[in-house]
């Protein structure tokens, strides 16, 4: 147990990086090389590595900003979608109404002209009607005369004149009516 400490101590006669068994030679030889390698590092793989994150993080914000533009728009896009939406409901509420006054109006101007039409179907048939009627009045008449003319040449046994006839039987009829 005692050994190292012999040791240490002397081996502490001498340098200090040789009795911890460091080579100054290959320390300062370490050193140099650790140099270069920072220089190294610096002046070619830490500015390519260094423009990389940044273009990598300025790829990530331009994504940001873009993700958020982007909702903007989304958001936007909604809104003129809800607006158009209810315009379109409005012309189509327009619509509708406009078509229901403009079906009331044809329904009713339909009436109009199918009651129109119907007033002349009967003043037609009034009209006609009268039309028979005189028909018919004139057929008796002319009927009623024939037959008077018949029964009174039954009667009187000869005929007389058949303008003479038809002149008498007619003031006759006239004078009864």
């Amino acid at each position: 147990m005692t050994q190292p400490f012999q040791q240490f101590a002397a081996s502490n006669s001498g340098d200090i990086f040789t009795s911890l068994g460091i080579n100054g030679q290959m320390l300062l030889f370490q050193m140099v090389a650790f140099l270069i390698l920072v220089f190294v590092l610096n002046k070619w793989v830490f500015p390519v590595l260094m423009k990389t994150v940044d273009d990598r993080q300025e790829a990530i914000n331009a994504g940001a900003k873009a993700a958020a533009a982007a909702e903007e728009k989304a958001a936007e896009a909604q809104k003129e979608v809800a607006k158009l939406l209810k315009e379109a409901r409005e012309e189509a509420k327009d619509i509708v109404i406009t078509a229901k006054d403009e079906a009331t109006a044809m329904i009713a101007d339909s009436e109009d002209k199918a009651k129109k039409r119907a007033e002349k179907i009967v003043t037609d048939a009034h009209d006609q009607l009268e039309k028979d009627v005189i028909a018919a009045r004139k057929v008796l008449h002319n009927d009623t005369i024939e037959l008077v003319a018949l029964a009174t040449e039954k009667v009187v046994g000869k005929a007389v004149n058949a303008d003479v006839d038809k002149k008498i039987i007619a003031e006759a009829v006239k004078e009864n009516s």
